[in-house]
C-alpha cells in the first residue's frame, strides 16, 4: 500500500538545498489518469525534488561518468526512493556524509526497452542520496557524432535527447514529465570545446580552465521542470548574439546563416508574451546541431536545440522556433504529467505557434501553415484507423504522434471560434498563470475549461463536445479548417498538371516550402518515369537544396520506383537523421516489394551510425522483415 504525501508535504521545502529554497516543489498528482506506466518510480512514497551533476564527458569512451546528487521529498515512514536507470553501470550509493545505502537494480522491462530498470535505494533517514555511476556508449539519450558528421569536419559532437524517457539511460532520477525536478551540473570536457546546457550558465561561455587542460562548465535551472528537458551538447561550438535576451549557438560554418534565419526571435518573444503572460525563463537562446538531430526542434528551457533542415535561407521554416517557444508555456510552463496526454504539449504549443505567427506575419501566413496542419490531419486519422481508429484519440496509448499536433490544436481553434478569441485568450492566459510550474492531465484540464470558461453554460459545453474530442477517436464535426488563398493558388498550378499540363509551366520561383509541399504531396502518386524526369529536370528536385522539398520528391519517386532518384535518395538518407523526414522514405521503400525493400536495409545498414539511437530504432521496426506496413 502505497503512503500519500499530505498536502502540506508536497508543497513543503525541508528537502530543497538553500540555492533553491525560494521554488517550492510542484505537486504530485494522484488521480488515476495522473499515473504514468512508463515510470518505475512511486513519487507518492518518495520523490526526487532536485538533481546535482557532477560528470566528465570522455569522447574516446563515449561515456560520462561522475555522480548525481538527488534531495529526495519522502512521506513518513518511507523507508525506499524508487528511481528510472537504463542500462547505466552504478558503482556506489550513499548518504550525504558519504555513508553507503543499500540499493538494488531491478530486472529490465522487457516490454519497452526505454523504460529500463527500477533502481530502489534504502533511505535509512536519508534526503539526499549520491549515485556514482557511468552512462555506457549506447546510452539512447546521447548522440556522439565523429568529426565527419560535424559542420567543421575537425572535431566530434555530442548532444543528448531526453524526451520522452531517454534521459534515465545518463541521469539516474525519477524519470516522468508528473515529478518536476530543480537541478543544476558540472561538466568537463576537452579543453578545446565548449558545453551548453538547457539551464543559466554559471561559469560563462567558455568555461573555467582545468589544470589538465580541460574546461568545466556549471550552470543551474531554479525552476521545477519535467526531467526530460535536462539536456545538453558539447562541441566546437560559437555563439552569436540576436537581441538582449537571445542568441543562437552552432558550429562556426552555420553560424551566420541561422542567425539572418532567426533574426525575428525577439520580436517572437515580444509577441508570445503579449499572447498568454510573460516569458519565464529568463533568456531564449538556440543551438542548432548536425544533421543527425532527431527532430524538427526541441524545447529545453533556455535552450531550445534546433534541426538545420529549417536553414533554409528564405526563413519560412521559423514556425519551428515559434513552436518551441511557445513550449515555454506549453509542455515546459504546465507540462502533461503522463505520456497519455501528449497532446495537451503538442497540440497547444502548435496552436500556440499558429498565433504566434499570426502576430507577427498576418493572418494570411499563418493559415498556410493551418492549411497544411488540415492536410496532415487528414493523413493521420486515415493511417489511424479513421472515425473508429484508437490511434486518433487525444488521450490514449502513450507516445506522441502527429495527431497530437494537429487534432490537438484544431481542438483549442475549435474552441476559440466557439467561444470568441477575446475570452479563450483571456482562459489561456489564466491557464498558464494558475497552472505554471505544475503537471496537468486531460481531465484536470477540462474540469479547469468547465470551471472557469464554461460555468453554467450547459448549451455552450454541449456545442463543443468537449468530451468526444478529449476522449473518442476521428474528428469531430465541429473541427475547424483554416483556407488559405496562397495554398489556393498553388492548387491551381497543381490542378493543371496533374491534368497533363508541363511542368516548365508550374514556375515555382519565390515559393515558400509550405508552397512546395502542398504541391508536391498533391501531385498524382502514379506517373511515369517520362513525367517524373519531366518534373525533375523543371523544378531541381533531386538536388534540392531544400531538405523538405527532397523528401517530398523522393516519396513520390519511390512510389514509382524511379530509378535516377536513387543516388540522391541514397545520400540523403545518410545525410538527414531528421524522423519526420526520413521515415516516410523507408516506410515508402517497404511498400515496394522487392525494389524497395532491398534499399531500404541497405541503405539502413549504411547509414545507421550516422542517425540518433531513437531515429535508428524507429527505423528498425520499419525495416524489419516482420514489420506491418501502412
Amino acid at each position: 500500500m502505497r503512503i500519500l504525501l499530505t498536502a502540506a508535504l508536497l508543497a513543503g521545502t525541508a528537502a530543497l538545498t538553500p540555492a533553491f529554497a525560494e521554488t517550492a516543489p510542484a505537486p504530485i498528482l494522484t488521480t488515476p489518469e495522473a499515473r504514468d506506466v512508463w515510470t518505475h518510480a512511486e513519487p507518492e512514497v518518495a520523490r526526487v525534488t532536485h538533481v546535482a551533476l557532477d560528470l566528465d564527458v570522455d569522447f574516446t569512451a563515449k561515456t560520462l561518468s561522475g555522480s548525481a546528487v538527488l534531495d529526495i521529498l519522502a512521506a513518513p515512514g518511507a523507508r525506499q526512493v524508487v528511481l528510472d536507470v537504463n542500462d547505466m553501470d552504478i558503482s556506489a550509493v550513499t548518504d550525504a556524509a558519504g555513508k553507503p545505502l543499500k540499493w538494488a537494480l531491478g530486472p529490465k522491462d522487457t516490454a519497452n526497452a526505454d523504460i529500463g530498470s527500477a533502481l530502489t535505494v534504502q533511505l535509512a533517514g536519508a534526503t539526499k542520496i549520491r549515485i556514482v555511476y557511468r552512462s555506457k556508449p549506447g546510452a539512447t539519450a546521447l548522440q556522439w557524432l565523429p568529426p565527419e558528421m560535424t559542420f567543421g569536419k575537425k572535431k566530434s559532437f555530442l548532444f543528448s535527447q531526453g524526451q520522452a524517457i531517454l534521459n534515465r539511460s545518463w541521469v539516474p532520477t525519477q524519470d516522468s514529465p508528473g515529478i518536476r525536478q530543480t537541478w543544476e551540473a558540472t561538466l568537463r570536457v576537452p579543453g578545446d570545446m565548449v558545453a551548453v546546457m538547457s539551464a543559466e550558465k554559471l561559469s560563462g561561455d567558455k568555461g573555467e580552465a582545468l589544470p589538465d587542460g580541460r574546461r568545466q562548465f556549471r550552470f543551474r535551472m531554479d525552476k521545477p521542470v519535467p526531467p526530460y528537458l535536462i539536456a545538453f551538447a558539447v562541441g566546437d561550438l560559437k555563439f552569436k548574439s540576436l537581441g538582449p535576451r537571445s542568441g543562437v549557438w552552432t558550429e562556426a560554418p552555420m553560424l551566420d546563416k541561422a542567425a539572418r534565419e532567426f533574426v525575428d526571435v525577439e520580436k517572437m518573444i515580444d509577441a508570445a508574451s503579449k499572447l498568454y503572460g510573460p516569458y519565464r525563463w529568463g533568456r531564449y537562446d538556440m543551438l542548432v546541431l548536425p544533421p543527425a538531430f532527431p527532430y524538427g526542434g526541441m524545447e529545453n528551457p533556455m535552450l531550445t536545440f534546433l534541426t538545420p533542415t529549417i536553414v533554409t535561407g528564405d526563413r519560412s521554416n521559423t514556425d519551428v522556433v515559434a513552436h518551441e517557444l511557445a513550449h515555454s508555456w506549453s509542455g515546459n510552463l504546465v507540462t502533461n504529467a503522463t505520456w497519455s496526454d501528449s497532446w495537451l504539449n503538442e497540440g497547444f504549443t502548435t496552436y500556440f505557434e499558429n498565433r504566434i505567427m499570426e502576430s507577427l506575419y498576418g493572418k494570411e501566413q499563418a493559415a498556410t501553415y493551418a492549411d497544411l496542419d488540415w492536410d496532415v490531419l487528414q493523413r493521420e486519422i486515415a493511417a489511424g484507423g479513421g472515425q473508429t481508429g484508437a490511434a486518433t484519440r487525444l488521450n490514449g496509448e502513450p507516445g506522441a504522434g502527429e495527431v497530437d499536433y494537429t487534432k490537438g490544436s484544431n481542438f483549442l481553434r475549435m474552441i476559440e471560434y466557439t467561444v470568441g478569441r477575446d475570452k479563450w485568450d483571456a482562459y489561456l492566459t489564466s491557464y498558464f498563470d494558475r497552472h505554471a510550474f505544475q503537471p496537468q492531465t486531460t481531465a484536470g484540464f477540462l474540469a479547469d475549461l468547465r470551471e472557469r470558461l464554461l460555468k453554467d453554460q450547459p448549451d455552450l459545453e454541449l456545442k463543443l463536445q468537449l468530451d468526444r474530442w478529449s476522449y473518442g477517436a476521428g474528428l469531430p464535426d465541429n473541427a475547424v479548417r483554416v483556407r488559405s488563398a496562397t495554398l489556393a493558388r498553388v492548387d491551381e498550378k497543381l490542378a493543371a498538371f496533374n491534368a497533363g499540363g508541363a511542368a516548365a509551366a508550374v514556375q515555382p520561383k519565390g515559393w515558400t516550402t509550405q508552397e512546395w509541399l502542398r504541391f508536391l504531396n498533391g501531385i498524382d502518386r502514379k506517373q511515369t518515369p517520362g513525367r517524373l524526369k519531366e518534373l525533375d529536370g523543371a523544378l531541381g528536385l533531386s538536388a534540392s537544396g531544400n531538405a523538405y522539398i527532397q523528401s517530398a520528391w523522393f516519396e513520390l519517386a519511390i512510389a514509382n520506383r524511379y530509378d535516377p532518384a536513387v543516388p540522391y535518395l541514397r545520400a540523403y538518407l545518410s545525410r538527414i537523421g531528421r524522423g519526420l523526414l526520413v521515415y516516410p522514405l523507408y516506410k515508402g521503400l517497404m511498400k515496394q516489394g522487392d525494389w524497395g525493400t532491398s534499399k531500404a536495409r541497405d541503405f539502413f545498414a549504411e547509414a545507421r551510425p550516422t542517425y540518433h539511437p531513437s531515429t535508428a530504432a524507429g527505423i528498425a521496426r520499419i525495416v524489419a522483415p516482420e514489420a506491418p506496413q501502412e
